[in-house]
């Protein structure tokens, strides 16, 4: 085989004739190796979330057996592991609680094991950047690979959208429009093949990040989890790894500061999720890149949505791959002046020289600048006195009616007051009014669970009524879609602005002017602030463990909800031998 221009960090393990050196080699060779795949060539990490309590992941085994024939076909050895696998439908109270840990679980995996390079499989929503922060942390040669797209959902020859449609049909059930049982029947008509979330929700944006910085391959974003070209790119991407490695190209030097602004350009094109806030702010503090809130609104404002993908339009993700995937769309940015072109990628060259001619095959799928979706599709980041620290709206998803409105306050202090009030005949409550939880932050909740898009009450729903203002601390699924306000900070748990707002209060909500404005005085917020009292940790919060460790050491939203002792690299130099 070919000679490396260097030693490996896996020599550290494998290499020589010591004492040490035949115990990591002799237990290797229990799997079947042969002695020559210790010659000094490259070990490639393949750091696989399979689980089948993670049903969007459930197919990342096969998926794994071709990184790994590209690997070997390049001439490494890879070696696969698992990590803590984050099943945004199943695992409670949120999967965004177990982001930092499945984080933390990826970062000592790698920097303890002999590894030279590492391939990510990533697909359900917090998967993908909780396998990016902690590779970030520890900066070898990377290169994510996400699941891909389950194929559109499909229910009495009508195109489904996962997640999208579990609110709009179950709005439909609230509202008397349709039966329960035509509700129940729809369940396998969203989910009818391998995948993630077919809509642009937090996984496919999170796809598309991935190649809008650069660290996955062209086509990462769409390819759907079935088809044959899904496995091509899997085994493009154990090919790649090993010259990546040979090229002694880290993490740090394909995500730059270049490649976040690009990101956050292509998510308002796409109509991505706000999800993709935080994350994106997380994984850049990892990497000690400075990316704030504000960032996101400079980069963001005036990026006109093209993309015509459920929840913001009408299409999914097979019809998004088939016109052109997100190359078309950072060619037609790229060509308005909107992205960093000389942004580097793991596949090799710049960005330029990956869209360059990258063709757009159906303009109503993916829409010319002239012709767009909404003409402001980036995350808005809004202000005031309501939320000092930041909250944040996804005009492409919102009623344009209600991007300036001003509303009575409905409130509902925890997710089960909301719960129990919502349906009730007599709430006080009319379309104009403004829905306000509380306590469902970071570490309110705990975890910052998706519910900030509240479910109308009934009563409004029976009158013909499809959107109101919502204002929470939460996040909500980037399934979702409404005129949301979200991630509110600092969150009513820690006594922001939020815990202070009572019923009948009067709220201004201003998108163009970046507002949000709770019409109270000054002088009677401090009065409330002097009456409020911290509400009680939740679950096992008050009990010990991780969930302890989460309350006690998780940022704020706008600060990406990392830990804070977390943020940073700490490299991957070899630990200290183990006998």
């Amino acid at each position: 085989m070919a000679k490396w221009p260097r030693k490996l960090r896996s020599a550290e393990w494998f290499g020589g004739q010591g004492k040490n050196a035949f115990m990591h080699r002799s237990w290797m060779k229990n799997e079947g190796l042969p002695a020559d795949v210790f010659d000094g060539r490259p070990v490639i990490g393949i750091c696989n979330t399979f689980s089948e309590l993670t049903p969007c992941n459930a197919h990342l085994r096969t998926l794994a057996e071709h990184v790994k024939r590209g690997v070997y076909e390049a001439g490494g050895l890879p070696l696969e592991f698992p990590v803590m696998s984050l099943g945004e439908s199943n695992l409670r109270p949120t999967a965004m609680m177990f982001r930092n840990l499945a984080s933390m679980d990826v970062e000592e995996s790698i920097r303890g094991n002999p590894m030279d390079g590492v391939i990510l499989l990533v697909g359900c929503d917090k998967t993908t950047p909780a396998l990016l922060m902690g590779a970030a942390s520890c900066d070898l040669p990377t290169i994510a690979v996400s699941g891909g797209p389950m194929l559109n959902g499909n229910f009495r020859g009508a195109p489904v959208g996962s997640g999208t449609h579990v609110w709009k049909v179950f709005e439909d059930v609230k509202a008397g429009r349709i039966s329960i049982e035509d509700f129940l029947a729809a369940e396998q008509g969203q989910s009818r093949s391998a995948g993630s979330c077919m809509t642009m929700g937090t996984a496919s944006t999170m796809a598309s990040m991935v190649e809008a910085l650069g660290i996955g391959l062209p086509d990462n974003a769409a390819i759907p989890a079935v088809d044959a070209r899904r496995h091509v790119l899997a085994h493009l991407a154990g090919r790649r790894i090993v010259d990546l490695v040979k090229e002694d190209v880290p993490m740090s030097q394909i995500l730059t500061r270049q490649a976040f602004e690009n990101a956050i350009r292509v998510n308002g094109a796409i109509g991505g999720s706000t999800n993709a806030v935080i994350h994106l702010i997380a994984v850049a503090g990892r990497l000690g890149v400075d990316l704030g809130l504000d960032d996101w609104d400079k980069f963001g404002r005036g990026v006109p949505t093209i993309v015509d993908l459920m929840p913001s339009g009408r299409f999914l993700m097979e019809e998004f791959y088939y016109a052109g995937g997100l190359k078309a769309v950072m060619r037609a940015l790229g060509e308005a002046g909107m992205l960093h072109l000389d942004a580097p990628s793991v596949a090799g060259g710049t960005m330029r020289d990956i869209i360059k001619d990258a063709p757009n095959y159906n303009k109503e799928v993916i829409r010319d600048l002239s012709n767009p979706l909404t003409p402001e599709g980036g995350i808005a980041v809004l202000r005031g006195n309501l939320a000092p620290s930041g909250a944040v709206i996804k005009p492409s998803a919102a009623t344009p009616a209600l991007m300036q409105h001003k509303g009575r306050a409905v409130v509902f202090e925890t997710i089960e007051d909301y719960h129990a009030r919502v349906d009730d005949p007599t709430l006080d409550i009319d379309e104009n009014c403004v829905m306000v939880l509380k306590n469902c932050g970071p570490r309110g909740y705990p975890g910052m669970a998706e519910v900030g898009n509240m479910p109308l009450p009934a009563k409004l729903l029976k009158k013909g009524v499809t959107d109101m203002v919502r204002i929470s601390d939460a996040r909500m699924s980037g399934t979702a879609y409404g005129t949301v306000v979200l991630h509110t900070a600092p969150e009513a748990a820690l006594g922001g602005p939020l815990a202070l707002v009572r019923n009948g209060d009067m709220i201004e909500l201003d998108v163009a002017g970046r507002r949000l404005h709770l019409d109270v005085s000054d002088a009677e917020l401090d009065r409330r602030r002097s009456e409020w009292t911290a509400p009680v940790p939740t679950g096992t919060a008050t009990a010990g463990g991780y969930a302890k460790l989460f309350v006690d050491h998780v940022l704020q939203a706008d600060r990406g909800c990392d830990f804070d002792f977390l943020v940073g690299q700490r490299g991957a130099a070899v630990p200290r031998q183990s006998h």
